[in-house]
């Protein structure tokens, strides 16, 4: 469900007649004050201006305008356009705003150049930004902002630089441009940042800096995209000391402004996929408190209003469904106070959006429908008079989800092509993709296969073409991947795969298809495109591996198997996702359970005959070693060696490997000769995290098989590593530290003695080698890390660290691991890596082989977490 959030509005105050200024002296002394009936109106006009009576100020400011042009008084009467422009906006006469805006444009820019006609001339392109960002059209806002920055910084308006810096910040942000809006708020805050981070340091510095409702403002922004890019402890952290400085300065509608952001962050942060449910309930009951905030604080009605949609949005996301429909009637008769403005009209889309969901659970299902309609339709109409043909787009793609909720076709399938004329792929992908998807499902509940494959095909591909600016444009996906972009891909391999036997190129684009999910979800990981895809054929890396692709559909599985020389082959399970799911989560937690092996077998080769068996004859006859796979949801968390033919182990047949995909793969081996590596290593314990004492038999057996330089401990900080990664060529760097692999960047680390370096901030340091080109990193080894308990995306945190180092392969583990196995394991995995002509992944296989054989370590839970991903050769 979307929530409603204020990208802070900076709204244009009324322009001050020259003769009024007060706040610039120098401008006053070039134009002294007078008396008479302009300086009368002007003042009356703007009274009623800030009394919000904006009807009532047109026509005094059309009286104004009339009388500074029989006086000859040029720059004022540019002035009273600009304030009659901002009045005709606050009562939504577009068409007549721009009008009023244009001609004082073009009368100011007529005057001779003063410092006078500079502030006028700066002032009008502020209000000029403002209709234009409106209007839907930031580039125009932006440069109409970025020219006012330049006329105030000229005019030493110091108040004005920061406040239009404020507005480009939120051009940037409706662009999808969130470094450089992150950028601009930081550089006003006085925040030193490369990486749109805000440091404890960082907060502390803005805690000394003097209060201003410019530094608010400003922070209020920053929590919003903070949000968006990810950050979501640093944008609850930032908005809360924006509401310290609100409360201080007593503003009760900043103060409801940031309640309604610090509860879009507390929802956001209940949406984590690795929550317990508790946490999960915490954070939005906090969400909630928040929104009720905001209803009791607001001066704005509209801000009241938008809060309740916020709670209704929330109670419908929550099932909450008797509440919700209270909420709603509550709600009902304040809809018409919502402004026809930007801000209004995606209230009302988003309240429509709700009560679809609501209609489809309430027995006044028809009713609700009904007001479904009428919302829309006042939403359609006040976005064609914005002239804003993104919001016509999203009112009439809403319309039609409407009508497909009710099954009817013709009217569902004709208001999203309008939707997408309004809306064209090339001009605004991240809406087109989500109207050809609704196009793809409304063909497909008819039975018309063909057309359905043709629409979904298109929302695939805009996807790719969009890449990481997905999640940037459009902020409410980043959050809701799982509902507003994963399914696009899965119902897309769906209906290539629906016939029993499908062609082989609907099998390849299966394939395809399901390795750009792969993609898709590292990018929403990273808040980024964090991967360049080559496509490649296993042909061309392993002449002896096979590459599996299960993939999870609503009702079954399907395994798509791609052997060098051979056409694709395909297989199905018919088991709905919950029960696969199910078997899935048995699997890992059976590896925690040292007794009960018949249980234990018996789901192993359950999977067994889902992922491998209909496959074994093809593996044999084309004399298959290695079996590379690309892992899908829930199965990237289980540990595909322990797979059970009811004689063997997966591990004890093949040589086993994780790839997002082939896309990802550099087909280069790793070097044999040399074999160096770096090895960072914390045998004490350290904040807040155990010791680690075996860590120094593992140290000690790596050293005795290869040439190392060992950072131990004190040693170990993040700056050193670095170092050492930048100015070493080994091929090898090898962290023996906790670590945690997680759905969510933010909670995905590694622990050095000084510090938790977050995966953003990992890759960069490993890719720091790369500045002084050497020779990229081979291979990376994680060897006590785990990933997030409770989490079950938890292992896509390590296919993310594991792309976004710049290694061509990581070994890394599943779950936390013990220290006597681990440092066994390692010494022979090094020992057998340093032999010619052996693979990681043959090595890797070598080395578990050798813990399964000691009666000791035969329990899966010892050899089994350790994986090899990408490159396995």
């Amino acid at each position: 469900m979307k929530i409603i959030g204020f990208l802070p509005k900076f709204s244009v105050l009324f322009v001050l007649a020259l003769l009024l200024t007060i706040t610039m002296p120098v401008v006053a002394q070039l134009n002294p004050p007078t008396t008479g009936p302009s300086l009368q109106l002007i003042q009356k006009a703007r009274t009623l201006y800030n009394q919000g009576k904006f009807a009532e100020a047109v026509p005094v400011l059309q009286q104004a305008v009339k009388a500074f042009e029989t006086e000859g008084d040029k720059l004022n009467q540019a002035m009273a356009l600009s304030n009659l422009a901002a009045s005709l906006a606050g009562i939504q006469e577009w068409e007549s705003a721009t009008a009023a805006i244009t001609s004082s444009l073009s009368i100011v820019r007529s005057q001779p150049q003063t410092d006078s006609q500079k502030l006028i001339l700066a002032q009008s392109l502020d209000i000029q930004g403002q209709l234009q960002q409106e209007r839907g059209h930031p580039q125009n806002a932006l440069d109409s902002w970025t020219e006012a920055r330049l006329l105030y910084q000229a005019l030493d308006a110091k108040n004005k630089v920061i406040e239009s810096d404020l507005n480009r910040s939120l051009v940037f942000q409706s662009l999808g441009m969130y470094p450089r809006a992150c950028e601009l708020l930081l550089e006003n805050l006085n925040i030193n940042s490369e990486t749109c981070q805000v440091s404890p340091e960082a907060l502390q510095s803005l805690k000394n800096q003097p209060i201003s409702l410019e530094n608010i403002r400003a922070i209020n922004s920053l929590g919003h995209v903070l949000r968006v890019v990810g950050q979501l402890q640093q944008s609850e952290q930032i908005l809360l000391l924006g509401l310290e400085a609100a409360n201080t300065l007593n503003i009760p509608q900043q103060q409801a402004e940031i309640y309604l952001n610090l509860g879009n962050t507390s929802r956001t942060l209940a949406n984590q996929p690795s929550l317990e449910e508790q946490e999960k309930t915490k954070f939005e009951k906090s969400a909630l408190d928040f929104y009720q905030k905001v209803e009791s604080s607001a001066n704005s009605s509209e801000s009241k209003l938008q809060a309740k949609l916020n709670i209704l949005s929330l109670l419908v996301n929550r099932k909450n469904w008797q509440e919700a429909e209270n909420k709603w009637q509550e709600l009902r008769p304040l809809m018409s106070k919502l402004s026809s403005n930007k801000t209004g009209i995606n209230a009302e889309i988003n309240a429509a959006e709700s009560l679809m969901y609501l209609a489809a659970q309430s027995s006044n299902r028809n009713l609700f429908y009904g007001e479904v309609e009428n919302i829309l339709n006042q939403a359609k109409l006040q976005s064609k008079e914005l002239g804003d043909p993104r919001l016509q787009a999203y009112a009439l793609g809403a319309e039609g989800k409407l009508y497909e909720q009710q099954q009817k076709w013709d009217q569902a399938e004709k208001l999203t092509t309008e939707a997408l004329q309004q809306a064209p792929a090339f001009q605004s992908p991240e809406i087109a993709y989500q109207l050809f998807w609704q196009l793809g499902r409304i063909r497909n509940a008819q039975g018309d296969i063909s057309a359905a494959t043709t629409h979904y095909k298109q929302a695939v591909n805009i996807l790719g073409s969009l890449r990481g600016e997905l999640v940037s444009l459009n902020p409410d996906v980043q959050f809701s991947f799982r509902e507003s972009v994963e399914p696009v891909y899965r119902d897309f391999v769906g209906l290539l795969l629906k016939n029993e036997s499908p062609s082989q190129e609907n099998l390849k684009q299966a394939r395809q298809t399901i390795e750009s999910l792969q993609l898709a979800e590292l990018d929403n990981f990273f808040r980024d495109a964090c991967a360049q895809a080559k496509p490649r054929l296993i042909d061309e890396i392993d002449p002896t591996a096979a590459v599996i692709y299960p993939i999870v559909l609503k009702d079954k599985l399907e395994v798509i198997l791609s052997i060098p020389g051979q056409p694709l082959k395909h297989y199905t399970t018919l088991k709905s996702k919950e029960e696969l799911e199910s078997a899935f989560k048995q699997s890992l937690s059976s590896m925690n359970k040292l007794s009960f092996p018949k249980e234990r077998l018996a789901i192993a080769q359950q999977l067994y005959s889902w992922l491998i068996q209909p496959a074994e004859q093809d593996l044999t006859l084309n004399k298959i070693q290695t079996l590379a796979f690309v892992l899908d949801g829930y199965l990237r968390n289980i540990s595909i060696s322990t797979l059970h033919d009811g004689k063997q182990f997966l591990i004890e047949k093949y040589s086993l490997a994780i790839t997002p995909g082939l896309q990802l793969i550099e087909p280069q081996p790793l070097a044999q000769v040399g074999l160096t590596a770096i090895v960072g290593a914390l045998t004490d314990a350290r904040q807040g995290f155990a010791a680690l004492p075996a860590v120094a038999s593992e140290m000690k057996e790596i050293s005795g098989k290869i040439s190392t330089n060992i950072l131990l401990n004190q040693n170990f900080t993040s700056q050193e590593l670095q170092k050492q990664v930048k100015g070493i060529s080994s091929p090898i760097v090898h962290l023996a530290t906790h670590g945690q692999f997680s759905s969510n960047a933010a909670d995905t680390f590694i622990l050095t003695w000084d510090e938790k370096v977050n995966v953003k901030e990992f890759d960069k340091l490993l890719r720091s080698r790369y500045e002084g080109k050497q020779k990229p990193i081979e291979l990376l080894v994680l060897s006590a890390c785990q990933t997030a308990t409770g989490d079950e995306r938890a292992a896509l945190g390590l296919a993310g660290v594991a792309i976004r180092s710049g290694a061509r392969s990581t070994l890394g583990t599943l779950w936390q691991v013990n220290d006597q196995s681990t440092a066994i394991f390692m010494a022979e995995f090094y020992r057998q890596l340093s032999e010619e002509k052996t693979s990681k992944a043959l090595a890797l296989r070598n080395a578990q082989l050798k813990l399964l054989e000691n009666p000791k370590f035969q329990h899966p839970y010892f050899w089994a977490p350790f994986v090899l991903v990408g490159n396995w050769q």
